[in-house]
Order: structure tokens, then C-alpha cells, then sequence
């Protein structure tokens, strides 16, 4: 096989399950992307996980253990087609594997977690409550009541699967199937437990914390190994991934890592020019507004949008300004304005229509507009 997962967790063939889960969790922390974002370690982090994957579940393990990659295209059958091939295909038989073991690998989880802006550009920590699948406190996982034990089932006797045998064009052929009676298991569970009725496990609420990291967006997950749904017959959890949903704010909007906001502006600032204050999720910045301001005026101010996620730095806040024509004029304000359009010789204005251009207003509503 191509695939050396005993090699890519750095243990042994004949390791127990311990010291599989060790290596995994060591290598994680070690090549996590949220740790090391470059392409090569990334190609390692999910070569370790399918190694993990498949030597994890006792199932997976004892089949790469003889030669077959669970993993591998058409539900890791061994490469080839023989005569056990030509039965199946003939009368659904499925070859000889012994008894398949209680105890199993818990299924990975997934939950959806709202984040605000705020948090997004700053980070925070949350605690999560989840209900799943938890080892049974009073079987331990085994499934069996206080001092009984699985016993071996009378009617395979202890392998799992049972012979019949059919007649066919062929002649006479031996089919095998799992026993009916204890489901392939080859034990039986004569007194179950009465909190799980034999399952080994239940389920229950717990609450976890998670750490949400600066510059995370909507899609991003976040990866929680063993936090997931415990395992049958009290094998291992499986993972929790944690999938971000960012919240829309009220004020800025997202652009990649940029934030970009629409800041209203009164005629005679924009004209004469000023330096106001405004706003920011990271406090107050002194904006300066140039004499001459028209509508849809960009100015940038650097480091104060969304940090990078894999990388130092953050984007920008880009403040677009409107210009506002006032609506309302006492006689005095009217006198005033009438008296600098006449300086002005815009008392008597015509309407000169310019050439359409891509300008400013474009680049402001494709932003907004999330282009």
C-alpha cells in the first residue's frame, strides 16, 4: 500500500491505542495550520489526520493491518478481482472478517457559532453547550450491568457470522453472513445497562470553551479533536469542528480583510476643509477632511480593519464621505448662500453635461454592494 500510517504517526504496528491518540495530539498541536500555515505542513497535518482516521477505529486498522486501505477509491476493497469477488457479485456474500468489535471511534461534529465584527477584528473565547453522545458514567462504555459481562453468543459460537449454503448453477455455495443473533459482534449483553441500555453510551449536555482567533470569517472552522461524539463501547470521541458566522454590523462593512464605512459630511465642512473626529472599533481617529471634499472622497486609515489570519498585520479602514446639501434655510442662511454664488458668478448656472466616467461613485457602490 502506498500509504504508511503507522509511518506518518511515527509508532509502531503493534502500538495500543494510547500511544496512537498521543502521537496524534502531539503532531496536531505541532502542524495545526492555525500554527503553521505554510502548504507543505498543511499536506502533513492531513496525512497524520487520515492516519489517525484509520488507526483509531479498530475496524479500519485490522483491515490495513491485512493489506487493504480503508481509505483507498471503492470503499478500500483490495485491488483485484477473484473468485470471493465473483460469489459477491453472484450472492451478496461478503467475506469472511470475524467478529466486529463493540467498541469504535465516535463520529465527528459540527456547530455554528454567531461572531459580532467586534469579535471577528479582536478575538474572543466562547463556551459552547452541546448535546451529543457521552461515555454512560455507569458502565463505563462496556454496556453491561454492575458485575455482569458480555458473553460469547451460542449461536455462532463467538465468531460473528454464521454459514448457509445455497444452491446455484454452480452447484452448492457456502454464503456467509453476519449472525443475526448478536449482529456480528460474536458476544451478546444478557444484562444491559439500565442508564444505556447496553449502548455504552447516552446522551448528555456538556459545555466546552473555545478560543475564536483575530481575523476569522463566515466559513472558517475551527477544529477541536476529541470533542466530538463519543464512541461506541466507550471508544474515543471524534472531532468538533466549530464553523464561524459573522454577524452584519450596522456601521462597517467587510471587505476581505479592509473595513469600509460611509461617513455624512455638511456642505461647508467639505468646502472649507476640517479634521473630525470619528468612530473606530478600536476607538476614536482624528479624520482629516481636505477644503474642496466632494462626495465619495476615499481616505484610508492604515491598521484598522480586520487582522490578517495566518499572517501579521491588518487591513484598513476606508471612510467614504457624502457630501450633504442642506434642505432647510432660514431667510439669513438663503441671504448668505445667494451672496456667494453671485462672488462665485453661479447665480446664473448652466447645465453642462460631462462624460460619463467609472469614477468614484462606482468604486463606492460596488463596495457596499459587496463586488
Amino acid at each position: 500500500m502506498a500509504n504508511d500510517y503507522y509511518g506518518d504517526l511515527g509508532v509502531s504496528s503493534n502500538a495500543d491505542q494510547a500511544e496512537i491518540k498521543r502521537a496524534y495530539r502531539k503532531l496536531a498541536r505541532e502542524l495545526h495550520p492555525d500554527v503553521n500555515p505554510d502548504a507543505e505542513t498543511q499536506e502533513h497535518f492531513k496525512r497524520i489526520a487520515a492516519a489517525y482516521e484509520v488507526l483509531s477505529d479498530p475496524q479500519k486498522r485490522a483491515m490495513y493491518d491485512r493489506g487493504v486501505d480503508p481509505r483507498a477509491p471503492g470503499g478500500g476493497q483490495a485491488p483485484g478481482f477473484g473468485f470471493g469477488d465473483l460469489m459477491d457479485a453472484f450472492f451478496g456474500q461478503s467475506a469472511s472478517r470475524g467478529p466486529r468489535p463493540r467498541r469504535g471511534r465516535g463520529k465527528d461534529a459540527l456547530i455554528q457559532v454567531e461572531v459580532s465584527l467586534e469579535e471577528v477584528v479582536f478575538g474572543t473565547e466562547r463556551e459552547l453547550t452541546i448535546d451529543s453522545a457521552t461515555v454512560c458514567e455507569s458502565c463505563g462504555g462496556a454496556g453491561t450491568a454492575p458485575d455482569t459481562q458480555v458473553v460469547p453468543c451460542t449461536a455462532c459460537g463467538g465468531r460473528g457470522e454464521v454459514q448457509s449454503v445455497q444452491r446455484s448453477f454452480l452447484g452448492q455455495v457456502m454464503t456467509t453472513h453476519a449472525c443475526p443473533q448478536c449482529r456480528g459482534f460474536g458476544s451478546v449483553i444478557p444484562h444491559p445497562c439500565s442508564a444505556c441500555a447496553g449502548a455504552g453510551r447516552v446522551r448528555a449536555r456538556r459545555t466546552i470553551g473555545v478560543r475564536i482567533p483575530p481575523g476569522v470569517e463566515s466559513g472558517t472552522r475551527i477544529h477541536l479533536a476529541d470533542q466530538g461524539e463519543a464512541g461506541p463501547g466507550g471508544g474515543p470521541r471524534g472531532d468538533l469542528y466549530v464553523e464561524i458566522v459573522e454577524k452584519p454590523h450596522p456601521v462597517f462593512t467587510r471587505q476581505a480583510d479592509d473595513l469600509h464605512c460611509l461617513v455624512s459630511v455638511p456642505m461647508t465642512v467639505a468646502a472649507l476643509g476640517a479634521q473630525v473626529p470619528l468612530t473606530t472599533l478600536d476607538g476614536t481617529e482624528e479624520l482629516q477632511i481636505p477644503a474642496g471634499t466632494q462626495s465619495g472622497y476615499e481616505r484610508s486609515i492604515r491598521g484598522r480593519g480586520v487582522p490578517h489570519l495566518r499572517r501579521s498585520g491588518r487591513g484598513d479602514l476606508v471612510v467614504h464621505l457624502e457630501v450633504v446639501t442642506p434642505t432647510r434655510l432660514d431667510v439669513e442662511q438663503r441671504g448668505l448662500l445667494e451672496n456667494l454664488a453671485k462672488i462665485r458668478g453661479e447665480d446664473e448656472p448652466v447645465a453642462v453635461p460631462v462624460e460619463r466616467q467609472a469614477g468614484i461613485f462606482g468604486r463606492l457602490k460596488d463596495a457596499f454592494s459587496g463586488r
